[in-house]
């Protein structure tokens, strides 16, 4: 079945061709397409498009077929074209003529438009839940472990005395930026296209406030040409905000596969955690933090591509945007399941808290050195001077004692702070006041 064929039959290699692999991925707007119709449906009645009659049935049906989506007992028959196509089809098989009433007024591009922008608020929430997740998992590490010492490096040389109160700290401040830029991806998401029908608004009247308020928008794009133009500008911001994630999880991937070699011995990880070789039977990989950063990596590339596939396009629907979901969705679950395995790998971390007894991290403290001796009025380039030389003649003894006291150094990680920026930045999604929306509208 399609919405838009009338009496020629598509060849059927040009129909499988444009289909793509839309049947299996629009399984992911089933819920989000009947919500976008139980709003749709009310508006229509609000204005005289819909009798009464026929939007008690239409309403009783499509929360019906809601049911069955969340049940998985929901499918896209194989001679269906997308999801709008199935659901319109079930209702007018299921309820009649009342079936073919509902897409009065809308066109699939701003159909598929409210579905998508309904299923990303519902992907960046999961998102930014199980990031909230890993960010306190940190800050607990980081508290407990304030005061283990760890080398700092530059250049991959050994430079300064920092802590794992530090390093599980940063990753959980660069969580805080993370969130920022999703929040931005979330504003640009909550808002509502739907009554830009094909690009161009309507002739008929419709109250596109009622539906923003019904799906839970925080406001509407008001331009019906700018709604279609915000497709693709959507999905690349949401790309950037995973892509930030994204980053923030490979850098501490990569922190954790050399600090857990040999080399270093700076954490390790339970047996059942690693995995082994074929041939080296001493071998525990951590191949969990290298599939993170990999897979981050590539979720990393995600705004280039969408932005590759959407730069050159001008205003108007495309069918080049059909592939955009192709592209993004699986990221999200990447994302989501990089997020789960990594905190699993934080709940089971182990610290090795005797790490810089080694002669070899005694350099460590040259500056520690040299700034004691400017507190006891040495002027500082003779203080650095004296300790190169010392170094260079084998004479040089560390103190390793760190006393580090201002803001975000060693001695004072102003975890307070961050958690208080953090819970700013999540209380600004107001998830709960959108998802109140969505359960008065489908119940």
């Amino acid at each position: 079945m399609k919405l838009w064929q009338k009496n020629t039959t598509v060849d059927q290699s040009v129909d499988t061709f444009t289909v793509g692999q839309d049947r299996v991925l629009d399984m992911n707007l089933a819920a989000f397409d009947v919500m976008g119709s139980l709003a749709h449906t009310q508006m229509l009645e609000s204005i005289g498009l819909l009798e009464a009659e026929d939007l008690v049935i239409i309403q009783k049906e499509l929360k019906q077929i809601y049911q069955e989506i969340l049940a998985g007992q929901f499918t896209i028959e194989d001679d269906v074209e997308d999801i709008h196509s199935q659901v319109e089809l079930l209702l007018t098989r299921r309820i009649g003529e009342a079936g073919k009433k509902i897409h009065s007024g809308r066109s699939r591009n701003d159909q598929v438009l409210v579905d998508l922008k309904l299923y990303f608020r519902h992907e960046i929430e999961e998102i930014v839940v199980k990031t909230k997740e890993v960010f306190e998992t940190l800050q607990g590490l980081s508290n407990q472990y304030k005061d283990v010492l760890l080398p700092g490096y530059t250049h991959l040389q050994i430079a300064m005395p920092s802590s794992f109160g530090l390093w599980f700290g940063a990753y959980a401040e660069s969580l805080v930026d993370d969130l920022e830029m999703m929040l931005s991806a979330w504003k640009v998401t909550n808002k509502n296209p739907l009554g830009s029908a094909a690009g161009y608004g309507s002739s008929f009247p419709l109250n596109r406030q009622m539906t923003t308020d019904l799906l839970g928008f925080q406001s509407m794009n008001y331009n019906v040409v700018y709604a279609q133009m915000g497709r693709g500008k959507t999905e690349r911001i949401l790309a950037q905000g995973l892509s930030s994630i994204a980053a923030t999880l490979a850098k501490f991937a990569m922190d954790g596969c050399l600090y857990v070699s040999q080399n270093m011995g700076f954490i390790k990880f339970p047996d059942h955690l690693t995995t082994g070789s074929s041939i080296m039977p001493h071998k525990k990989n951590p191949d969990v933090l290298e599939l993170i950063r990999s897979r981050c990596n590539k979720i990393q590339a995600l705004p280039n591509e969408i932005a590759l596939m959407t730069t050159n396009l001008p205003s108007g629907y495309h069918r080049d945007l059909q592939l955009l979901k192709e592209n993004l969705f699986p990221a999200f679950t990447s994302l989501k399941e990089c997020l789960d395995i990594l905190k699993l790998m934080l709940d089971n971390i182990e610290v090795n808290k005797d790490i810089l007894s080694d002669p070899k991290y005694d350099y460590l403290f040259s500056v520690e050195v040299v700034n004691d001796y400017v507190l006891k009025g040495m002027p500082f380039r003779e203080a650095y001077k004296e300790i190169g030389l010392s170094i260079e003649a084998g004479t040089y003894q560390p103190s390793k004692e760190v006393n580090h006291t201002h803001e975000g150094s060693v001695g004072n990680l102003m975890n307070d702070a961050i958690k208080a920026e953090f819970d700013r930045v999540y209380a600004s999604f107001g998830f709960d006041q959108v998802n109140e929306k969505l359960v008065s509208l489908v119940l």
